[in-house]
C-alpha cells in the first residue's frame, strides 16, 4: 500500500467530515432535508479528498525532496543558512510592527517573516561562493590552511566516451586531477545502455565503461563518485552535462570533439584527454637522433613508417627497404597537426 493511497484515504475521510458538518448547516439555513444536503455534501467532500489530496499533500512534498536530492551540498547549506539568518531579522522587527494599529499588526510581521527569508535564501545562493571565498581568506589570514578545494577543483564531470576510452583510469592514478570525479546518474544509465545493445562492438565498450568505472572506484587516487543530481528539462545526455557544468561551475572530462566544441561556446570550461595525450608526447628537435622500427610503406615513393611508444607517427625518408628492421634515423622536421604530431626522420649516415 502506497503512502499516496494512504493519504487518499485520510483526505477523503476528512473532507467526508467536513461534508456531513456543512451539509447539516446548509440544510438548517434553507430549511430543507437534512438528510439528503448531508448525503450530497459528504459525497462531494469524500471525492473531492480522493482527487485533491495527493496534491496539496505527497506530490509537493516529493517534488521539493527531488529537488533537494539534486542541489549541490554548498547550495543546500547556503540556502538554510540564508532561511535562518532571515527568520532572525524577521524576527527583530516582529516587536515594532506588533505595536502598529489593527489591521498591521497582525499582517506586517507574518508579510516581513516571508520577505526577509526569501531574500536570506536568494542572497545567500547567489554569493555563496563569494562568502566561501571570503571565509577561506579569514582562515588564511589566521594561519590556518584551506581544507575545501578552489571551485574550479572542487568536481569534474565525467563523460560517458572518456569512461569507455579507459585512459583516464591510468591518469586518476597521477594526481594530476584535482578534486572529485562525479558521474551523473545519467551517464551511469547510458553506459548500461550501451552495454545491453544488441550490437556486439557497442556492447563490448558498455561493458569496458562499466569496468573502467568500477576500477576508478576501487583504485583511483582522486575520489569518484556517483550523483543523482540531474536537469529535468533535458533530454540529451551531453546536453545535461553541460549544463550540470554550469550549475556546479566544473569542468568536463571528455574526449568527445562534439560535445567539446558545444561546451566551450557555452562557456563550460572541458578537460580533453586527447589534447593530453598531445600535450605529454615526447618532444623531438630537428637533429636529435632515435632508434625506430619500419613496420609498414609510407605515402610517397621510398618512404618508410614507424611509431613511437606513444603513437607518434615517424615518417622515415628511404626507408622502405628497412622494413621489419630496427633503424637509426635523425630527426628533420616536427609537425603539428589537427591529428596529433607527426615527426619526418632520414636514416643516419652510415645506415
Amino acid at each position: 500500500m502506497s503512502i499516496e493511497f494512504i493519504f487518499r484515504i485520510i483526505g477523503m475521510m476528512v473532507l467526508a467530515l467536513v461534508g456531513l458538518t456543512s451539509g447539516i448547516r446548509v440544510a438548517r439555513l434553507a430549511d430543507a432535508d437534512p438528510v439528503l444536503y448531508a448525503t450530497v455534501f459528504v459525497l462531494l467532500g469524500a471525492l473531492i479528498g480522493l482527487v485533491v489530496t495527493p496534491w496539496i499533500t505527497v506530490r509537493p512534498v516529493g517534488a521539493l525532496r527531488n529537488r533537494i536530492r539534486q542541489m549541490p551540498a554548498q547550495q543546500l547549506v547556503a540556502g538554510i543558512f540564508g532561511l535562518t539568518m532571515g527568520l532572525v531579522v524577521a524576527l527583530l522587527i516582529a516587536f515594532p510592527l506588533s505595536l502598529l494599529p489593527e489591521p498591521y499588526r497582525y499582517i506586517l510581521p507574518l508579510i516581513s517573516a516571508i520577505l526577509f527569508s526569501y531574500l536570506g535564501i536568494a542572497v545567500m545562493i547567489t554569493r555563496q561562493q563569494d562568502i566561501a571565498n571570503l571565509l577561506e581568506g579569514w582562515r588564511f589570514l589566521r594561519g590556518g590552511e584551506s581544507e575545501t578545494p578552489a571551485r574550479d577543483g572542487r568536481y569534474v564531470l565525467l563523460d560517458t566516451s572518456v569512461i569507455i576510452d579507459g585512459r583516464i583510469a591510468d591518469v586518476s592514478q597521477t594526481g594530476f586531477i584535482s578534486g572529485t570525479m562525479l558521474v551523473p546518474r545519467f551517464v551511469l544509465n547510458e553506459l548500461q545502455h550501451i552495454a545491453d545493445s544488441s550490437d556486439m562492438l557497442r556492447r563490448n565498450r558498455g561493458r569496458r565503461g562499466l569496468d573502467i568505472l568500477n576500477k576508478l572506484q576501487k583504485d583511483s587516487v582522486t575520489s569518484v563518485r556517483i550523483t543523482d543530481m540531474d536537469v529535468e528539462d533535458v533530454r540529451e545526455v551531453d546536453d545535461k552535462l553541460i549544463m550540470l557544468g554550469k550549475r556546479l561551475g566544473c569542468p568536463i572530462l571528455t574526449n568527445d570533439y562534439n560535445l567539446n566544441r558545444v561546451a566551450e561556446l557555452q562557456g563550460v570550461p572541458v578537460l580533453n584527454i586527447n589534447e593530453l595525450a598531445n600535450a605529454v608526447k615526447a618532444v623531438l628537435l630537428p637533429g636529435e637522433a632515435l632508434q625506430v622500427k619500419i613496420i609498414q610503406e609510407g605515402k610517397e615513393i621510398g618512404q618508410g613508417v614507424a611509431y613511437l611508444d606513444d603513437g607518434t607517427m615517424v615518417v622515415v625518408e628511404d626507408g622502405r627497404r628497412y622494413i621489419n628492421q630496427a633503424l637509426d634515423v635523425v630527426v628533420t622536421k616536427v609537425l603539428q597537426t589537427a591529428a596529433g604530431r607527426m615527426i619526418f626522420a632520414k636514416p643516419e649516415s652510415g645506415n
